[in-house]
């Protein structure tokens, strides 16, 4: 099939490049020319593995185009794809939709024939009738509602593996045609899964929202753990063997954070608030991760001290989880400014590279090597749990002989550290 996807962030270029990478012919449409311009180079605007690989090797085979001309793309094509952001809006809940009523406007202009237009960005309950209404004048076209479920670090594997394909649509016929475009993705096991319109609209913002939930709760049962002298670990791992509940994300550590999670919580309520339904718990979720952005400020102070004034304190990764440089409510944001204000003396390693958001940070020192950046440190946070930070060797790396390591990722274990005759923090495990 051919297949236009209108915007190339995180959704509309790693669905457009494994799209073409199971055989079909994809034209992957932006505004942006530079950004044009340098995928027609093999260079991808985001960081995801595996990714920039894939992009040379369809664009090679010319089933992969890169191109800002809609008006060709879109008559190039059958199914088109709107894969543009979604944000909240500034200093609120609600979802920002005006870049896809943009999309809407200029697929009616452009478009000469028939089409399918597909959803892909994540947009609130209706947002499908609402475009439907923008191109009311052209019933040719069939508006399709399929979220995505990509995880960053994870996107090229979850496309090839999904666990599901959720396809919602008020037209039956069309459920063929997307089953026909998804095939080989349902022969190899993925659940291929139709509703109406609106029902896919919402199980992308329920998902997240649940899986949020899960994050928030065994963080908060960490916060008991600490207090009580249980190990967050044991607990985690006796409630995630019931089926009922599963293992995964139920891992204790920082707040959520990234493009998804925080902005759909806050767009579920928002959803929610318009009909006049209290969703209490999606709520509590929220004011939870907020307060929890803040705790480990304080377990710092009990840490090191009330007086953190020129200590050198040492991030090990700044991005809200490894595999991606997305810094979207990373609670390192959080925590550098406070440290900064504090009179502390940062420094980071991460392995995408210096960060924008610290740069204005007078005290804080980006450094691309991990034994140069906690070289001198009285304070070294885990922060991001990359691979290469699960088996290094303190004692060498650190001149400082009395550092205290606080890993939020709970990486290592205290006995194996009290062996080492380091001073060793972690989270929802006993403080020893």
């Amino acid at each position: 099939m051919k297949i236009c996807m209108i915007g190339t962030g995180y959704v509309g270029l790693v669905s457009g490049t494994c799209f073409a990478d199971i055989g079909h012919t994809v034209y992957c449409v932006d505004k942006n020319k530079n950004i044009i311009k340098n995928l027609n180079m093999g260079t991808s605007p985001i960081y995801e593995p595996g990714l920039n690989e894939l992009i040379k090797k369809n664009y090679k085979s010319k089933r992969l185009i890169f191109t800002s001309n809609i008006s060709e793309a879109l008559n190039n094509s059958d199914i088109i794809f709107i894969c543009v952001g979604t944000p909240n809006k500034k200093n609120s809940s609600s979802v920002d939709l005006s870049y896809v009523f943009k999309v809407a406007k200029e697929i009616k202009k452009f478009s000469r024939t028939k089409k399918i237009i597909v959803t892909k960005s994540t947009v609130t309950v209706g947002t499908g009738d609402l475009i439907e209404k923008i191109l009311k004048n052209k019933k040719k076209f069939i508006v399709i509602s399929n979220p995505e479920f990509l995880r960053e670090g994870e996107a090229v594997r979850d496309f090839r593996y999904p666990d599901r394909i959720v396809i919602g649509s008020n037209i039956k016929n069309s459920f063929k045609i997307m089953k026909n475009l998804y095939l080989p993705l349902i022969n190899k096991g993925a659940k291929f899964f139709t509703t109406n319109r609106r029902g896919a609209e919402l199980i992308k913002y329920a998902s997240n929202a649940f899986l949020a939930t899960k994050i928030t709760f065994i963080n908060e049962i960490a916060n008991l753990c600490e207090k009580t002298s249980i190990n967050i670990e044991d607990i985690s791992l006796g409630m995630g063997s019931d089926v009922r509940i599963g293992s995964r994300f139920l891992r204790a550590g920082p707040a959520y954070g990234g493009s998804c999670f925080p902005k759909d919580t806050k767009g579920l309520l928002s959803m929610g608030d318009k009909v006049r339904i209290n969703l209490s718990v999606v709520r509590s979720v929220i004011k939870s991760n907020e307060k929890r952005k803040k705790i480990f400020l304080k377990n710092i102070h009990n840490i090191i001290g009330k007086n953190i004034k020129n200590k050198r304190i040492v991030f090990l990764g700044v991005t809200f989880k490894p595999n991606t440089d997305d810094m979207r409510d990373s609670v390192s944001l959080t925590m550098l400014p406070y440290l900064h204000k504090q009179g502390a003396k940062l420094s980071y390693y991460e392995p995408t590279g210096e960060k924008k958001e610290f740069l204005k940070l007078k005290n804080c020192k980006f450094y691309n090597q991990i034994n140069l950046a906690c070289e001198n440190a009285d304070l070294i946070i885990l922060h991001t749990e990359w691979d290469e930070f699960k088996t290094l060797d303190f004692k060498k790396i650190v001149k400082n002989k009395r550092f205290i390591l606080y890993d939020l990722r709970n990486l290592y274990n205290f006995e194996e550290m009290k062996k080492k005759n380091i001073k060793y923090y972690s989270v929802g495990r006993p403080f020893h």
